[in-house]
Formats: structure tokens, sequence, C-alpha cells
């Protein structure tokens, strides 16, 4: 593994540390806004803080070419999963979402390969799927395949979707702009989407919440670790290490999630869960492994 790609892999370990608090942030959040709310709030946040770092570093628009993958970016990354996410929470518990989003590392993969013309071994397949099934059956021992219902998992498979293609999107983009000056864009872009919303989702629930301290300092925290600075490294991890050898580091994200929920809102994390986490571990470093002789980068 050469050194372009181990940088890489550390960057989008970084992005994952970020994103791993966002569980438990959500929970804080959720207390005292909608879920609509939150989930455009927090785009709304990050929009207007990019706004400000392009206006003050004085960046050019980006070249035409890129528009594309920027928008479609924008749709997945700001739009698609926080929105499908919030409304599917609505109908079914967090850890059974946890069953279905587990395959995100997967599907980035499957789009990596069959649109961002990636190649990987069969090694890497083994590898990936054993993480990933890993992790479900994790969440479904955790009761995570009690709640019937077929809309909440169309919902959260369309979330899965919109990420994972925003991830190979954004991760293209990155390869001729830095990674901060793509999700920058994309915030920015998001902001005629997500003001109205979150406007909108205020407006119609403001009468049945009652917003705390704590509330607003984990919205506000969603809005600049989650929706903004954890893509910074996101995106330059993935453009160095690879779109599907990197988005499977992003399989830790959940037991890290784990680990935050327990040291902030008192959660207990049991022996299943430091199973599951080695395992996960072992299979995420198999993956990187099995690189060798594999071309990671498009297909010239």
């Amino acid at each position: 593994m050469d050194r372009t790609v181990r940088e890489g892999l550390v960057w989008a370990l970084v992005a994952v540390l970020l994103w791993s608090f966002s569980l438990p942030l959500t929970k804080m959040a959720v207390d005292g806004f909608s879920a609509v709310t939150v989930a455009a709030g927090r785009g709304v946040i990050a929009g207007v803080l990019a706004t400000l770092v392009l206006v003050a570093t004085r960046r050019r628009p980006p070249p035409r070419q890129l528009w594309r993958p920027l928008g479609w970016t924008a749709f997945g990354a700001m739009l698609g999963w926080p929105l499908l996410l919030a409304l599917a929470l609505q109908y079914t518990t967090s850890v059974h979402a946890a069953v279905i989003t587990a395959v995100m590392p997967l599907v980035t993969a499957a789009f990596a390969v069959w649109f961002g013309g990636e190649h990987v071994t069969r090694s890497f397949w083994v590898a990936a799927g054993l993480g990933t099934a890993t992790l479900v059956l994790y969440a479904s021992a955790r009761g995570g395949l009690t709640d019937g219902g077929w809309l909440p998992d169309l919902l959260l498979i369309g979330a899965v979707v919109a990420s994972s293609w925003s991830y190979v999107q954004g991760a293209a983009a990155s390869r001729e702009l830095s990674g901060w000056e793509v999700i920058s864009w994309v915030s920015a872009l998001s902001l005629p989407f997500t003001v109205p919303i979150a406007a909108v989702a205020w407006i119609l629930t403001r009468d049945a919440y009652e917003p705390s301290s704590g509330s607003w300092t984990a919205l506000i925290l969603l809005g600049v670790s989650s929706a903004y600075l954890g893509f910074f490294a996101w995106y330059r991890g993935l453009a160095m290490a690879g779109t599907a050898y990197g988005g499977q580091v992003q399989q830790l994200q959940t037991l890290l999630a784990l680990v935050w929920s327990a040291v902030l809102l008192g959660e207990v994390i049991t022996w299943g869960t430091v199973v599951a986490a080695g395992v996960v571990v072992g299979a995420v470093a198999w993956a990187q492994r099995s690189r060798s002789g594999a071309l990671v980068g498009p297909e010239e």
C-alpha cells in the first residue's frame, strides 16, 4: 500500500470519526426540533458556513464540467440522505435503520466499480460482504428487525442510494478540486432548497417543541461537523484511496457511534458489541490488504 493510499485512508477515518457523533447529537437535537427541521437545518448551517468560506477565500466558480457531479452530490448528501432518513425515522427505530444503512459502504463500492471505473479484487468483495453482514446481524440481534411495514425500508433504501451516489460523484469532483472546495460548493448550492424546507418545517412544528440550549448546540454541531467539516476529510480520502476501498472505512462508523452513545448518553456496551467491532475492524483491514494487484483509480 503506497503512501498516498495510506494518507487517503487516514483522511477517510477522520471523516468517519466526525460523523460517528451524528447519532448522539441527532438524538439530542430532536428533543427540541422535528426530524425534518434537524435534517434541513444542518444543511442550512453548513451552507451559510460554506458561503462565508468561499467568499473569504475568493474562490472562483468551479469549471463547467464539474457542475453536474457537484449537483448530484448536493442532491444526495444535502437533501436525499438527511431528508429520507428523517422521514424514515418517523416510522421506525434508529436500530432498525442501522440494519438497512449498514449496506452503504457496499453500495458505495458497487457504484464506484459500475459507474466510476474502479477495479477491486474478489477478496475485497468477500471482506466487504463480511463486514456488512456482521453489522446487519449485530443490529438485528439488538432488535433492528422488529418493526414492520415497507414504507420506512423504502425510505431508508432511497437514503442509502442517494448517499452512496453522492460519495461517488463527490469523489470524482475531488480529483480536480480539493475536498473542502467540493463540499463548500455543494453546501452553498443547496441553500435555495434547504432554507425553505427548514423554514416550513420550523413554522409547522414550532408549537410542538421547546428547543433547549442543548438542542441548539447539538443542531449547530451537526451542521458544522457532520454536514460540513466531515466531508472535507471524506472527499479527500476517497480521491486518494479510491472510492470503493476508502468507503469501507465507513463500516466503523456504526460501532464508533455506539461508543459515543455510551459516553454521552449512558448507553451500555455489551460483549456482543466488542465482538462485532473486532470482526468489522478485521474486515476493513482485509479489504485494504486485498487491493494488491487491483487498479483502484478510474480506468484510463
